[in-house]
C-alpha cells in the first residue's frame, strides 16, 4: 500500500475503510479485542490485526493504542517565544531538548515558535518554562487552557471532504473547567499502566494481556484499570490513531479571537458545536505581554482554500470580533506527552 499514489484512498478496501473511520475510538477493552473487532467487521481476527499493522506500516494509523489526556494526568501549557531569526535555530534547540516539550511549530506571529509542555506537576512544568527562559533569554507566553470547549482529532478521513467533517452535520460542545494542577488520583498500578502505554498498546491479539505482563499485574485488574481511567479522563479515547497530514488534511490554522468575557462560555460552545471546528478552547489573556486573545480555534482541511473559507465564515457568523490566523509554517518537534516523571512522583 502506498500513499505517494495519486489517491491513496483508491489502495483501501471496504473493510479497511471501515477500520479507519470506525476504529479511531471504541476500541474493544478485551483480552482479545480483534475477536471483537474482527467480528464486527465479518472477518477473521487475524485479518483484522493484519489490516491493522498493514495500515500503520503505510502511514495511514500513527500508532495503535490509548489516547492520553495530558491536563488530566499532569499539568499541560501552550507557550510561545518570539524568537529573533538569527537566533530561531538556537532557540529551538534549547526548548526541544526538553523531554517535557512534545510539539512545537513555527508560526506566521510576532510570537513565532509556539510549544506544548506537559509535566509531573504545576511546579515541574513551571520550572521547565523558567529553564527555558534562562537559556533562551526570552520571555515566555504562558497559555494553559482553562476552559475545553471541544477539542477532538478525530474524524472520518475515507472520504473527498475538503476540509474535517464536511459530510458531518454537527457535534456536541460543553463548557469543562481545565485544572492547572494535575487531577488524577493515580494507583501504583495505573501509574506503571500509563508508563507502558504512552507509546501504544503492542500490536498482538492480546495486547492488554501484553501490557499486563509487562507491568506485573494480571490481565483483569489492566482492563479494569484502563477502563477506570478512561472513565475519569485520564485516557480520552482507545483506537487506531489517524496520520492526518498522510491522510490529506495537512492544512490546519490556530485562529487566535478577542471574545468578549461575559460572551466566552456561549460563544465557545456554539463554536465548539459547529462540524468543521476541530479544536475550541480558553486560554489566560496577557495583556502585560501585549496578548488580548481568550479563545483558540483550529480548522484542519486538505485544501488550504476551504480552510480559510471556514475562517471567513467564523469571523462573519459566529466570532464578529478581532482575531488573528496562526498558519503553521515548519515543524520542528512533534511527539507523544512523555509521562515518565508523572507516573514516577
Amino acid at each position: 500500500m502506498s500513499l505517494q499514489s495519486g489517491d491513496w484512498r483508491a489502495e483501501l478496501d471496504d473493510v479497511d475503510a471501515a477500520l479507519v473511520d470506525g476504529y479511531q475510538s471504541g476500541f474493544p477493552v478485551a483480552e482479545r479485542p480483534f475477536e471483537v473487532v474482527g467480528d464486527d467487521l465479518g472477518i477473521e481476527a487475524t485479518d483484522a490485526l493484519a489490516r491493522v499493522r498493514d495500515l500503520r506500516e503505510a502511514g495511514v494509523f500513527r500508532r495503535f493504542g490509548a489516547v492520553l489526556n495530558p491536563p488530566v494526568i499532569g499539568s499541560s501549557t501552550l507557550a510561545a517565544v518570539s524568537a529573533p531569526a538569527d537566533r530561531f535555530d538556537e532557540v529551538a534547540e534549547a526548548i526541544n531538548d526538553h523531554r517535557q516539550v512534545n510539539h512545537n511549530y513555527r508560526r506566521e506571529h510576532e510570537w513565532n515558535m509556539w510549544f506544548v509542555v506537559t509535566a509531573g506537576s504545576r511546579d515541574k512544568r513551571d520550572a521547565i518554562i523558567d529553564d527555558i527562559e534562562t537559556r533562551t533569554g526570552l520571555d515566555v507566553l504562558v497559555l494553559p487552557m482553562l476552559t475545553d470547549y471541544y477539542i477532538d482529532l478525530e474524524f472520518p478521513v475515507v472520504n473527498g471532504d475538503r476540509f474535517a467533517r464536511e459530510s458531518i452535520s454537527e457535534t456536541d460542545a460543553s463548557a469543562t473547567r481545565i485544572s492547572e494542577d494535575a487531577a488524577a488520583n493515580l494507583s501504583a498500578l495505573d501509574r506503571r499502566l500509563l508508563l507502558e502505554i504512552q507509546d501504544g498498546f503492542p500490536l498482538s491479539e492480546t495486547p492488554y494481556r501484553d501490557v499486563a505482563a509487562a507491568v506485573d499485574a494480571s490481565v483483569e485488574d489492566v482492563l479494569d484499570s484502563v477502563v477506570r481511567l478512561r472513565e475519569d479522563g485520564c485516557i480520552k479515547r482507545i483506537g487506531c490513531v489517524v496520520n492526518h497530514v498522510t491522510t490529506g488534511f495537512d492544512n490546519n490554522c490556530m485562529v487566535v479571537w478577542d471574545v468578549p468575557d461575559e460572551k466566552l462560555d456561549v460563544w465557545g460552545e456554539a463554536v465548539g458545536s459547529l462540524p468543521y471546528v476541530t479544536l475550541c478552547y480558553h486560554r489566560p489573556r496577557r495583556p502585560e505581554q501585549d496578548w488580548q486573545y481568550n479563545l483558540f480555534t483550529m480548522i484542519h482541511g486538505r485544501e488550504a482554500e476551504a480552510v480559510d473559507a471556514k475562517i471567513d465564515e467564523l469571523a462573519a457568523e459566529h466570532l464578529p470580533v478581532e482575531h488573528e490566523r496562526l498558519y503553521s509554517t515548519e515543524t520542528l518537534k512533534q511527539t507523544g506527552a512523555r509521562y515518565d516523571d508523572i507516573v514516577g512522583e
